[in-house]
């Protein structure tokens, strides 16, 4: 799954912003969520194949931190299609079509 697509969805967005917010376990998510904790198991696992968090050990949890190398490809992504977006309007403005 890509990051876009991750992110499509409503409760994997809340979930990436809370832990962009700080590290978090699932528990602590689950706390916060109208989800169950398996739920947000799940869409943590989700998150972390588009590459947007990354998850380390810590006594018998796990606690999930946003990946800054996921969220770099994204905003990679989004200055490509700003600075396309503000080429063609540069264009249409130097070059506006005539009418007929």
């Amino acid at each position: 799954m890509d990051a876009w697509a991750a992110l499509a969805d409503p409760t994997r967005r809340s979930i990436f912003e809370l832990v962009v917010a700080r590290p978090r376990a699932v528990g602590e998510l689950a706390e916060v969520l109208p989800v169950t904790r398996p739920a947000v198991s799940q869409h943590l696992k989700l998150l972390k194949t588009a590459g947007l968090v990354l998850a380390r050990a810590e006594g018998t949890r796990r606690i999930y931190r946003a990946n800054p190398d996921g969220l770099g490809e994204l905003r990679a992504q989004l200055d490509r299609f700003w600075n396309q977006t503000l080429a063609n309007l540069k264009q249409l403005v130097d070059d506006p079509e005539e009418d007929t």
